[in-house]
């Protein structure tokens, strides 16, 4: 696996990790009905491209199998595909944000407890909780720091 910072977000590229995305979304968030995650998705494409940094972690094909955006030194999105899950990759990709970009905080939907738990893991702790997500839906985020 490498980590790759992305310069340019080709249409190609922005497909691959919509595809990423959805095996993800699809494995972790089950508080999600599929019409729902069709909806969301439409706003993916447009997340990809306006989050300030945009990085990668590839196979040995040069395939997408997880990435995240880091804007401020917090990280905005992490996602692994399905098939990927349970390999470290979430773990290298934070790692490297964290000692790239200072990451020091995040939101985590609070109906996803693997990915509160894998954020505990590493380091961070629930400081702050909203009943709504950033798009005003009723599901609940949880906002999460790392001392350091």
């Amino acid at each position: 696996m490498k980590i790759i910072e992305v310069k340019d977000r080709t249409t190609v590229l922005v497909e691959q990790l919509l595809r990423v995305w959805e095996s993800s979304v699809k494995a972790t968030h089950l508080f999600l009905s599929g019409d729902e995650i069709s909806n969301i998705k439409q706003y993916v494409p447009q997340a990809l491209n306006g989050v300030p940094i945009l990085i990668v972690a590839e196979n040995e094909n040069g395939n997408p199998m997880g990435f995240m955006g880091v804007a401020d030194k917090m990280l905005e999105m992490l996602f692994i595909s399905n098939e990927s899950r349970g390999q470290g990759i979430g773990k290298q990709l934070l790692q490297y944000g964290i000692e790239n970009y200072s990451i020091n905080e995040l939101a985590v939907n609070e109906q996803n407890p693997l990915a509160k738990g894998f954020y505990e893991h590493m380091g961070f702790e629930v400081y702050k909780r909203n009943e709504l997500d950033e798009q005003g839906n009723p599901y609940p985020l949880l906002y999460m720091k790392r001392d350091g």
